[in-house]
């Protein structure tokens, strides 16, 4: 989070080789920050690039870093505050959350472009989100909130389920707000959906769980705590 840089390191000795400040302005005031945070870095799959997401500026920046003397920054405009996020399936696809915004970005790392900015719930907080197969409307990314009891089901998938893609296709019921993470397995058929911060100890001790071939039948509370 602090100092507001980031520094490109050298892979087997971690030698910084490169500090880059992050020092700008917001995307949607246009004011100063002196101090923006480092809120996720992710590599890319198609390029030499990291993904950079700075929270209070909003700006998602590609650092293309093949020739570090040339230096390479796509810089694409999201919304604040960014926090976490993650893949879509596909590995092409970044979401990253904009929590006080209530909004999904979505980046494509392919093409090096904003896809869309996705309304969704109260301070949305995936960590890196769950990926799975929804049985209606295909593959679809999920995050949780910090703010409400809602789960969001995003479509990702705009090749063969073009009408669902970069919306919110479903939003599940959960067991309250103060969720931090939700978390699937390619071989599991069951969604988990913590709720750590939320004031009741019984919600906040137990996991919601989802089955995925049954989401609208609700969830099963697992006290683990």
């Amino acid at each position: 989070y602090w100092p507001p840089q980031y520094v490109i390191m050298k892979g087997d000795t971690l030698e910084p080789l490169r500090v880059e400040s992050t020092r700008g302005v917001t995307v949607d005031t246009q004011d100063y920050h002196p101090e923006p945070r480092v809120a996720a870095i992710v590599a890319s799959h198609f390029k030499p690039e990291f993904v950079v997401n700075i929270k209070e500026t909003g700006k998602i920046l590609l650092v293309n870093y093949k020739d570090l003397n040339a230096l390479t920054t796509t810089e694409i405009g999201g919304a604040r505050f960014l926090h976490d996020g993650g893949w879509d399936s596909t590995k092409r696809y970044f979401l990253v959350a904009a929590n006080q915004s209530n909004k999904i970005a979505v980046v494509d790392a392919k093409e090096g472009k904003l896809t869309a900015l996705v309304d969704v719930g109260h301070i949305p907080h995936p960590g890196r989100g769950a990926n799975f197969v929804h049985p209606k409307f295909g593959p679809v990314w999920a995050t949780g909130h910090l703010g409400e009891e809602s789960v969001s089901l995003i479509g990702t998938d705009p090749k063969k389920h073009k009408q669902y893609a970069w919306k919110v296709a479903q939003v599940l019921k959960g067991q309250g707000g103060g969720s931090l993470f939700i978390k699937t397995h390619p071989k599991s058929r069951n969604l988990w959906v913590d709720t750590p911060l939320n004031p009741d100890p019984k919600i906040n001790q137990s996991v919601a769980v989802f089955d995925i071939d049954h989401l609208d039948a609700g969830y099963a509370a697992l006290p683990i705590a």
